[in-house]
């Protein structure tokens, strides 16, 4: 079943450290199979108090390859520099 990755970049601490981190991230998506479905585009809040800045969704096949992808080796370093360079939520869901 398809899982979806949905991480909220809320803050930006460190600008030039997040410039690094995100042209590092794709190769590690594409080794565990995640393919992007959205990357910082505009938000628009349609109801509710929610109100995510930058907002990415990640396409996996199943939430044990995003597990898998968010654990591996891979994406440890890059991992550490965003958890430095921002604050952010995320999580991983199922699909239908």
């Amino acid at each position: 079943m398809a899982a979806y990755l949905v991480a909220d970049v809320a803050e930006i601490t460190d600008r030039s450290a997040y410039d690094r981190y995100k042209p590092l991230v794709p190769p590690t998506l594409e080794t565990f199979g995640g393919s992007y479905l959205a990357r910082g585009g505009t938000v628009t809040v349609l109801e509710g108090w929610w109100r995510p800045s930058q907002l990415v969704i990640v396409r996996f096949d199943h939430v044990e390859q995003a597990t898998q992808w968010w654990n591996s080796v891979d994406y440890a370093g890059p991992k550490q520099l965003r958890q430095q360079a921002t604050k952010t939520n995320m999580i991983v869901v199922e699909g239908v």
